[in-house]
């Protein structure tokens, strides 16, 4: 998959903690006494983020913001891409729920992947890294779509016995989170460069 954008539209707030606690952790980071840090999961790419907003809005945990280049928008400014390991206690507990939320929905974009995922080496098929999808079930996913696309969850759940494709995603999402190290991404962002800042 080809992604020209990289930077996220809409994103979902996991953390919402005074600007203090951040600069007591990240001195280097510019955030003043009268702002909130948010921590965000990004809709698009599911990159994490913090971003500054006024002290008197605290956006609910779970709210869906738009953080887009536009204004108006309910933050005040991205202040850095972060890892996994820089969220909150927390945000680490939200984390897998607001996932959840951004596969339900937008189904017809994840029922997508099921309908266009690629070999990526010869001898494996992007299918395979997504939990509980081996060499068979990847196989009869291939065969089934190109009889007819799938066109939602339950119809993937039906012709390919794939138990839970929702759960399957969210796990394969979070071990693209967690885990800077790997090699083949699907759905999330490469993690951010702590030389670059990238």
């Amino acid at each position: 998959m080809v992604r020209q954008k990289k930077y996220e539209d809409f994103a979902y707030v996991l953390d919402v903690f005074p600007a203090s606690e951040l600069k007591a952790q990240s001195p280097g980071i510019i955030v003043h006494r009268d702002e909130n840090v948010i921590q965000l999961l990004g809709e698009d790419f599911f990159t994490l983020l913090e971003a500054a907003t006024p002290k008197g809005n605290k956006p609910a945990i779970g709210t869906r913001l738009y953080i887009g280049k536009d204004v108006p928008r309910s933050i005040l400014r991205i202040l850095r891409r972060i890892s996994y390991d820089d969220l909150t206690v927390n945000a680490k507990m939200i984390l897998e729920n607001v996932i959840l939320k951004i596969l339900e929905e937008n189904e017809k974009r994840f029922v997508e992947f099921f309908n266009t995922a690629r070999p990526l080496t010869p001898r494996m098929h992007a299918l395979e890294l997504i939990p509980g999808i081996g060499k068979k079930i990847a196989m009869k996913i291939i065969e089934e779509r190109e009889i007819k696309p799938f066109e939602s969850y339950d119809d993937l759940r039906k012709r390919c016995g794939v138990l839970d494709p929702v759960k399957a995603l969210q796990q394969r999402i979070l071990e693209e989170l967690r885990n800077p190290e790997e090699k083949y991404r699907l759905f999330v962002r490469p993690p951010v460069s702590r030389e670059s800042g990238e």
